[in-house]
């Protein structure tokens, strides 16, 4: 089962990579979906990449990995070591508003820091960015996960997307 679920001592959840608990990928998957539906198949594909670096598919989950309540997934931005990109993050429908997205974006940005060695956490988001201020992420230029561009992409000028990233 590799290493054991990331936790702040005494909370009741757990922050655990989806491909050290496979038998989470199928939940993890409807949850995912239920927010940005996508076949299934490619869907569990992005979650069987996740690995003990990156890309890597966190899962938060209720003591004894019984239910899983959010997901994000980190991966390589390829021009800047020590930093990656925060996407699909999605809290259950019926668990929003009770401090779940603001846990598993901690346990994110802890499994960040202590297990992957990072420094600065980078995301997008189209309508949550007051969310993202209120837990110490800042506006920033578009950051391109596929490697360093030569040219400006008009289309980022004019995207409803704000870039966010925080400095762990």
């Amino acid at each position: 089962m590799g290493l054991p679920p990331f936790n702040e001592s005494g909370s009741p959840f757990n922050v655990v990579p989806i491909h050290q608990y496979p038998e989470l990928m199928k939940d993890t998957c409807a949850l995912i979906n239920s927010e940005w539906p996508r076949s299934e198949t490619a869907r569990m594909r992005s979650l069987e990449a996740s690995c003990d670096t990156l890309p890597c598919s966190l899962v938060l989950t209720t003591e004894g990995l019984s239910r899983v309540i959010a997901h994000c997934k980190l991966s390589p931005i390829p021009s800047k070591s020590k930093s990656c990109f925060i996407e699909s993050v999605v809290v259950d429908k019926s668990c929003r508003g009770q401090g779940f997205g603001k846990l598993i974006m901690k346990f994110a940005e802890d499994y960040c820091r202590v297990v992957l060695d990072l420094k600065v956490l980078y995301l997008s988001t189209i309508d949550q960015e007051g969310f993202y201020q209120r837990i110490g992420y800042e506006y920033c230029a578009p950051i391109s996960m596929y490697g360093p561009r030569h040219c400006e992409l008009p289309s980022l000028q004019t995207a409803k997307k704000k870039y966010m990233k925080k400095v762990l």
